[in-house]
């Protein structure tokens, strides 16, 4: 077989599927363009992961094939061609074309039939093919010279491949397609034969000819209804095999040219350039586009001046000699603004120990300065000391501006090294989240591909992967130096792309000037302080959780009458689904019956095993994330556990946090407020937990400028009673506990957009009445109501939302075509505003609360943020003063048209305190 495989790429499935998965982009002058990008990225992709490989393109062409003449309803049900993407096929085959890729379409025959028959001619020729696709039909072509790559799952599929996904082996798909149908082409199929079936009807007997002549033994196989399925494939035949007939791409087209016909051609790029400037590509256009004389930017806090220059060619340095270190630190000291980066022997900030530091004062140039790599001999390396001693007063001068890609780690491992990182000012990583939270990740490579074009040195091509990856420390220093060179050097480039977009925005640059920047300082200051544990008390509750889950294990094989996994998302499909014979609420993309949490929680109102495994499967949980996992994470030095934050996770602002993940430990069971009881105050001081009450519904109070609304929390009543009082029309003080609950099931339900379907499963009520109760909410409500029908009228005309700190959260969705996405978009942009804003209020009382520790003389420490709360370790004899000012200090903390209220407990234990 030849080395390079002949690529054939479905264009027509790659055509619908880009159309619908992107968001409807358009250019300048109203032309759509979202299925040109789609379709042409994932053919240049092709082109750049199969060098050396002929690409051919093959799309539908016009007209009824021989499926429309043998069954006239052969994708009946299929609607016609959206205007918008019949207008997008003439650019895409233009610009394939110019590409220098042939296209093929071959009259009344589809793509499918053209691909089959060009790979069977080709591995017939030796040459391996590979088919570039979404359809799964194609499955039934994978042989041992043909595979099929889905590039926008980034997914491969061999013959072992197909066997994973769909249970059979190739030569059965057919089969597979016969017995089941296929609802988008029309293919009829079966009636009642669903994917299970299907596998078991193939599995044990073999293909449609094998079950026809053995249909019989079909009653001992033992799935449900397997006792009626002979009578039913008896009747059916003639449909079954019209199906496998329809679904068995053909391999025999009449072509006028063969694979080895297929020559792909120099591409055209001055037609590729006016091609992509009339869709108004910009990268592609920049791509060809004659490389521009760079802008000075040496200035990168000048948005006039942070233009990032094309860079060809870099100049990286290892600095071994203290003539070159000390040149490249006048550099530093001469520089309006320079990248910083420091590498180091974990991502543990706690225990990381710093073995070099990396700068870069101008695009294309960088430094690395190595100290602690164990390899080298004494002399070869400056001595870290010395360093340290130069370097100390620059990063300490608050005048000197650094930028780095996410500082905070920084920051912390240079605290335990005796240095005060200060002169933060910017930081690539929030300054992309700030941007766009939602359009990528916020990590370097992904940043420097997407705004740079740049294709960075990842750390596991030079330090390898899993349990022989090395530490830095370790790397050869051939590798090592240009490796953290570049880090410097793509941070300062990111930062002089991205600081001029983050300027022209004042309200984004608010967010990043006044709320994230300044918040990584205090957060690297709480990932430090870390919180103190009591692993005594967290091992005797794994042990009784042990015992607890082998009790619930034992009556869980009572319930189902044998032993089995429960760890087992199959074996429990079949004892719920199959041997017990529960009612299916929902299915899995592959139509096995799901067993998710929420269906095991609605299936557990009415069946005691589903009960049963929700609360297994809630102590497994907290056995592995909490009970078993806090003492094995506390710090050898500090006794502590330390946990991080991230700034740059969320779409709404909210941080999150990992190793341990605080925002995750259950409040309302008793084995989660245990957890809680294990987080202790240190002898002499206690815990006080200060939490904003119902803030979100305030802020949609204020949002939504209801007058009842606000009025309830103007007088400081109960607002789920107040609203029950409302919504049922009864006085405040004959509102049940039943009523409230209801309320507050409306209130928290509707800002995040539930509907009466969602309502009414929760209050276990009709769907009808809970309308009602909707009905009645937005009529004592109106305001409410008309915030929500603004958002989203706003939210589809803008494409994004704001918070009233001015933090935007971009909806791709919102205009979807789909209507499942652009609902969910909308309850998305009902919410966000709301949450975003609760998140930017915490934060910026984080803010105002390190602040006013650090200024007055306070024996008190943050040392935890979940969710809408603080924790604070305070000395015994000042916790009246700091509970005072602090929850004066977090109720202040943004105005708004009703008052913050801020709780505030004390106790020995996290669990008291809150």
């Amino acid at each position: 077989m030849s080395n390079a495989p002949l690529i054939l790429v479905d264009g027509s499935s790659y055509l619908y599927r880009a159309f619908h998965a992107l968001p409807p982009l358009t250019n300048s002058k109203g032309q759509p363009t979202g299925a040109v990008k789609g379709v042409i990225n994932m053919i240049r992709r092709i082109d750049k992961d199969y060098p050396g490989s002929v690409v051919a393109v093959v799309f539908d062409a016009k007209g009824k094939t021989f499926r429309d003449e043998i069954f006239a309803e052969y994708k009946a049900h299929r609607p016609p061609m959206p205007d918008d993407l019949r207008s997008q096929i003439e650019p895409i085959h233009n610009i394939i074309r110019a590409m220098g890729i042939p296209i093929l379409m071959i009259d009344n025959v589809e793509a499918d039939d053209v691909i089959g028959t060009l790979a069977r001619q080709a591995t017939e020729q030796g040459v391996d093919v590979v088919v570039s696709t979404g359809d799964k039909d194609m499955a039934q072509l994978v042989s041992d010279h043909v595979t099929l790559v889905n590039t926008m799952t980034d997914t491969v599929m061999d013959r072992e491949g197909v066997k994973e996904k769909f249970g059979i082996p190739a030569e059965l798909i057919i089969d597979f397609l016969a017995l089941m149908g296929d609802k988008v082409d029309n293919i009829p199929g079966v009636p009642g034969v669903g994917e299970k079936t299907a596998l078991a009807l193939l599995q044990n007997l073999g293909g449609l000819d094998a079950i026809y002549g053995d249909l019989e033994a079909i009653r001992e196989l033992g799935f449900r209804g397997a006792k009626k399925m002979p009578e039913k494939l008896l009747e059916h035949k003639d449909a079954a095999y019209l199906s496998y007939e329809l679904a068995t791409i053909k391999l025999d087209v009449p072509l006028d040219c063969g694979p080895k016909d297929l020559a792909m051609s120099p591409p055209d790029n001055q037609a590729l350039l006016a091609l992509y400037q009339d869709m108004e590509f910009k990268t592609w256009i920049k791509e060809l586009s004659e490389p521009v004389e760079p802008a000075d930017a040496a200035d990168s806090s000048d948005a006039g001046a942070s233009v990032t220059p094309d860079i060809t060619e870099t100049e990286y340095e290892t600095l071994l000699t203290e003539e070159s270190f000390l040149r490249w630190l006048d550099a530093l000291k001469g520089a309006d603004v320079f990248a910083f980066d420091t590498e180091t022997t974990s991502l543990d900030y706690m225990q990381a120990r710093v073995v070099g530091v990396s700068f870069a004062v101008e695009a294309g140039k960088a430094a690395y300065v190595p100290f602690g790599h164990d390899y080298l001999d004494a002399p070869e390396q400056l001595p870290e000391d010395w360093v340290w001693e130069q370097l100390k007063p620059l990063l300490e001068d608050p005048n000197h501006k650094k930028v780095g890609q996410n500082l905070k780690y920084d920051m912390s491992v240079l605290a335990n090294q005796g240095i005060q990182l200060r002169g933060i000012a910017y930081d690539t990583m929030l300054e992309s989240y700030v941007l766009d939270s939602t359009a990528s990740r916020h990590d370097m490579d992904t940043l420097a591909e997407r705004h740079l074009d740049v294709k960075t040195v990842h750390f596991e091509d030079i330090a390898g992967k899993g349990a022989k990856q090395l530490t830095f420390n370790q790397i050869p220093l051939e590798q090592a130096g240009p490796y953290a060179a570049e880090d410097a050097d793509i941070t300062l480039r990111l930062h002089q792309t991205l600081w001029p977009q983050l300027k022209a925005e004042k309200s984004l640059l608010g967010v990043f000037e006044e709320i994230e920047r300044p918040l990584l300082s205090v957060l690297s200051r709480i990932e430090r302080n870390g919180a103190l544990i009591d692993t005594q008390l967290l091992g005797q509750q794994s042990v009784e959780i042990t015992e607890r889950l082998e009790t619930l294990e034992k009556q869980a094989f009572d319930l189902a009458g044998e032993e089995f996994n429960l760890g087992s998302t199959k074996q429990l499909g079949h004892i719920l689904f199959e041997k017990l014979e529960l009612p299916v609420i929902k299915k899995t993309p592959k139509g096995a019956p799901s067993t998710a949490e929420e269906v095991l929680q609605e299936l557990a109102l009415d069946y005691p095993l589903p009960k049963l495994l929700i609360e297994y499967r809630g102590l497994s949980k907290l056995k592995s994330t909490y009970t078993d996992k806090l003492p094995k994470m506390v710090n050898p030095v500090t006794g502590r556990v330390h946990t991080s934050y991230h700034q740059a996770v969320t779409a709404t602002g909210r941080l999150s946090s990992s190793d341990p993940n605080l925002q995750n430990i259950p409040i309302r069971n008793e084995e989660g407020r245990r957890i809680r009881k294990a987080f202790i105050a240190p002898a002499g001081y206690k815990l006080v937990a200060a939490d904003y009450s119902q803030i979100e519904l305030r802020i949609m109070a204020h949002l939504s400028g209801d007058e009842g609304l606000q009025r309830a929390f103007a007088e400081g009543l109960d607002v789920h009673r107040a609203t029950a009082a409302e919504v049922f029309g009864v006085d405040l003080d004959k509102v049940t506990d039943e009523q409230r609950r209801s309320a507050k099931a409306i209130n928290f339900g509707l800002i995040y957009g539930m509907s009466a379907f969602g309502l009414a499963k929760q209050l276990h009520v009709g769907r009808h009445e809970a309308q009602q109760y909707i009905d009645l909410y937005f009529e004592r409500y109106p305001g409410v109501q008309r915030y929500m029908d603004q958002t989203r009228v706003e939210a589809a005309e803008k494409g994004y939302v704001e918070t009233l700190k001015g933090r935007r959260l971009y909806l791709p969705e919102i205009n979807s075509r789909n209507g499942m996405r652009r609902q969910a978009a909308e309850r998305t942009a009902i919410n966000a505003p709301m949450q975003g804003t609760a998140a930017d209020i915490i934060k910026l009382a984080m803010l105002e609360v390190d602040a006013w520790l650090a200024d007055a003389s306070v024996d008190a420490r943050i040392i935890m943020q979940v969710h809408d709360e603080l924790v604070l370790e305070v000395s015994e004899n000042q916790l009246d003063a700091v509970c005072e000012g602090l929850k004066t200090r977090m109720e202040s903390a943004m105005s708004i048209d009703v008052p913050l209220l801020v709780e505030v407990g004390i106790g020995d234990n996290w669990e008291m305190a809150h």
